[in-house]
């Protein structure tokens, strides 16, 4: 049995109403109600009008919803959003066949009559006092015009909609003298170009162009007469004429508008009989609604566009005029996403990581110095099916991602810009011992301090045994040193951290506050790819940070009239100076020279970066970039239960995961597709002077590193403030956190926390 929908019919209440509303119309047409002078009508009954006149003059004319259209920066569609398909149309773009088809089956004296069609009246209520039914309205394409404005404005709220098309004779006679003001107002054609537009059709269309497409997937001015007859009759109970879910019914409803056509004149009747034997032709078009449609992978960018629209105020001083704007539709969105970058994003992300793995990978790219947004992809498509998800892992909980994931030792360059801007010299020297207890006490912010527990200290140690010092600056940083960099942030206090990390956009990614805590040196405090990536994008142009930005242009289309709606830009500001942020350059080169990052090198092109192991292996991160493109990639389970240790990833066994070993060719494959064919520009390096030599008893040749076994990675990141209670062997052999959580902030400043302790990189 062919699917049926609602709305196939009157029920003997409705039709009641109706016969009512005819009769009443007709008695007050006769009384003169075609004029706009009129007086009380006596329907005092509830939900009637009782004064013609008393009714408001001017009928509010809402601007259809229309789709959205989101654009690459290259002009490529990227997807369509909508609340109503709809795409509105002036009538020269409607086939005229559709034109007559219309008016021949829904109000053939269209032409001849004013608001109120007085035959039309008169035949109604005759035929159906004869028939003690309602076998015909009375209604003007004006009236219907009208209701369906009212339909429009109520848009999806129930309640409105219900209201808007309650069978009662106040209601009638509301729409009555709407259709006169209407009438006056827009003259024929207006009104039905405006009625064709705003028509449902069914199957999620809107319009006569959305429904030439759904239906025939060709243009509503190339609609042949058999097809314009069969979108015509659809018109009046759009679920019992629906072509796709019963071809007989609408085959029926088809020919019944070809007879009207032929018989008013439109058509031939030896056009009619033709076009009467011709098949359906349906060429069904699904409707293609939301990021979930989108092409390149960019589902997730999709949605962060959205998120942009509905919560900057550049768009709506309040949430719920976002929210309309957004839902009316009609947009043209320009974005900054880069086809070629996102292109080589999720062509990395495919090679790499597969979506049904125990973990997943995210990644973004951003242009340094204009805070452009040209990538944003990860393993786990868009979706509703297994192994997909709507949560973006790339973002802030706020903008539709995630509680964020700990950055590890990719956060440690923030401490080391710090520390330049606070004096430190670059070759400033630690004797970053195996292991030791948190320094304490430590300044924080407002005057307070840090103080580790006396009785319980919390401790930490490096990821080798062999990782003893002194180190000076560049070697720490090439071989993610943990306790040099706790050894620094006790030295300059937490706040220049805390403060250098805000100028450069680094917040978590549930929006708490940054703890002040010496631990967050080891990169405890989670955060989203987009914060890291676009955070290093600051050290690549040379100490300018600018805030992310999706959105290029946006273009308002309301009726006939297109403008152009003011957009988010990205604010620029100097987060250090640029002899800071050129060391840190210097540094973060010698991490993919000859440090723990060199499976993420780009060969002959200049890049710096940072590698990062959390806690028992729960995540891993890949931050760098080139002078004029930054990209993040971090691998782990969003849930943060899977340790990646043992495990398979991409179609490979790994032993333990590292920064350098998996996000760092992700990265490498990324950047590489992203960046081909774009101009090779080098970083201005400055010179780090050596610090004096030393013998740290290395005497197996490989750098003072070892990896437990890993092969040619080289061990990647420190085993942070796992706060470990000096209980481990040495020799390489994987630690064992045990830790405990030391005492807050003195003055009452609270816990204060020492992160989530264990293995950080």
């Amino acid at each position: 049995m062919p699917k049926k929908r609602s709305g196939g019919g009157l029920s003997p209440t409705q039709q009641a109403a109706k016969f009512l509303g005819v009769s009443v119309l007709a008695g007050a047409v006769l009384a003169g109600i075609a004029l706009p002078a009129v007086g009380a009508l006596g329907l005092a009954a509830k939900g009637s009008v009782e004064s013609f006149d008393e009714l408001p003059a001017n009928m509010k004319t809402p601007p259809l919803s229309q789709r959205t259209t989101i654009l690459d920066a290259d002009g490529g569609q990227i997807a369509t959003v909508y609340s109503r398909d709809r795409t509105v149309v002036p009538l020269k773009d409607i086939s005229p066949y559709l034109q007559k088809a219309i008016v021949a089956i829904e109000d053939s004296r269209f032409y001849q009559h004013g608001a109120v069609d007085l035959k039309g009246v008169l035949r109604a209520l005759n035929k159906n006092a004869q028939t003690g039914g309602v076998s015909e309205g009375a209604s003007t394409l004006t009236q219907q015009y009208v209701k369906n404005v009212f339909i429009e404005e109520a848009g999806d709220d129930p309640t409105k909609v219900a209201q808007a098309t309650q069978q009662t004779i106040g209601r009638k006679i509301r729409e009555l003298k709407y259709a006169i003001q209407v009438e006056e107002e827009l003259g024929k054609k207006k009104i039905l170009e405006n009625y064709l537009n705003i028509t449902f059709f069914g199957q999620q269309a809107y319009g006569v162009e959305a429904a030439a497409q759904r239906y025939f997937s060709k243009s509503a001015k190339d609609l042949s007469v058999e097809q314009a007859a069969l979108l015509a009759g659809i018109v009046q109970s759009p679920s019992r004429y629906d072509p796709v879910n019963d071809e007989a019914e609408a085959t029926k409803r088809r020919n019944t508008v070809l007879q009207r056509m032929a018989a008013v004149g439109d058509i031939s009747r030896a056009q009619a009989a033709d076009a009467m034997k011709a098949p359906l032709g349906l060429k069904v078009s699904k409707p293609k609604n939301g990021c979930i449609t989108a092409v390149k992978g960019a589902g997730f960018f999709c949605d962060y566009v959205r998120e942009v629209f509905l919560t900057d105020p550049v768009f709506g001083k309040s949430k719920e005029q976002r929210a309309k704007v957004w839902n009316q539709g009609g947009l043209t969105i320009r974005t900054t996403m880069d086809p070629q970058s996102q292109n080589a994003a999720q062509r990395s992300i495919k090679d790499h990581v597969y979506k049904s793995d125990e973990v997943a990978t995210a990644a973004s790219i951003v242009q340094p110095g204009t805070g452009k947004i040209l990538a944003m992809g990860q393993s786990r498509p868009y979706g509703f099916k297994k192994n997909e998800t709507q949560i973006n892992l790339s973002v802030d909980q706020s903008m539709g991602g995630g509680m964020g994931y700990q950055p590890g030792s990719t956060f440690k360059p923030i401490v080391a810009a710090a520390a330049l801007e606070d004096g430190m010299p670059a070759n400033k020297v630690y004797s970053s011992p195996y292991r030791m207890a948190y320094p304490s006490p430590v300044s924080a912010c407002d005057g307070k301090r840090w103080m580790n527990d006396p009785n319980s200290p919390a401790k930490l140690q490096n990821e080798n045994s062999s990782e003893v010092g002194p180190y000076d600056m560049r070697e720490a940083t090439a071989k993610s040193v943990n306790t040099y960099y706790v050894q620094m942030i006790s030295d300059i206090g937490i706040c220049p951290v805390t403060t250098m990390a805000k100028k450069m956009g680094v917040v978590r990614a549930d929006g708490d506050k940054m703890p002040q805590v010496p631990s967050i040196a080891l990169g405890t405090q989670e955060m989203s790819p987009l914060t890291m990536a676009n955070a290093y994008a600051t050290f690549a142009s040379r100490g300018m940070y600018c805030t992310p930005i999706a959105i290029e242009s946006v273009n308002r289309r309301v009726g006939d009239k297109t403008t152009s709606l003011e957009v988010p830009k990205s604010t620029c500001s100097r987060a250090m100076s640029e002899n800071t942020a050129d060391t840190i350059n210097t540094l973060l080169k010698g991490v993919v020279e000859d440090g723990t990052g060199t499976k993420a090198g780009l060969g002959s092109r200049p890049s710096a970066g940072k590698t990062g192991t959390t806690d028992e292996r729960y995540a891993a991160w890949f931050v760098g970039y080139t002078p004029n493109m930054a990209g993040a990639v971090w691998v782990g389970d969003p849930a943060h239960k899977r340790k990646m240790s043992g495990i398979t990833i991409g179609g490979r066994s790994y032993g333990k995961v590292f920064g350098g070993e998996v996000p760092g060719p992700i990265w490498r494959d990324m950047m590489s597709g992203a960046l081909e064919g774009k101009p090779v520009e080098n970083f201005n390096s400055v010179h780090i002077p050596d610090s004096k030599p030393r013998d740290r008893g290395d005497d197996d040749g490989d750098g003072g590193r070892d990896d437990g076994g890993n092969g040619d990675d080289g061990g990647d990141d420190g085993f942070i403030g796992g706060l470990v209670g000096g209980n481990n062997g040495g020799g390489g052999d994987e630690p064992t956190p045990s830790f405990s959580i030391p005492e807050g902030f003195i003055r009452g400043q609270g816990n204060g926390g020492n992160g989530n302790g264990g293995r950080f990189g």
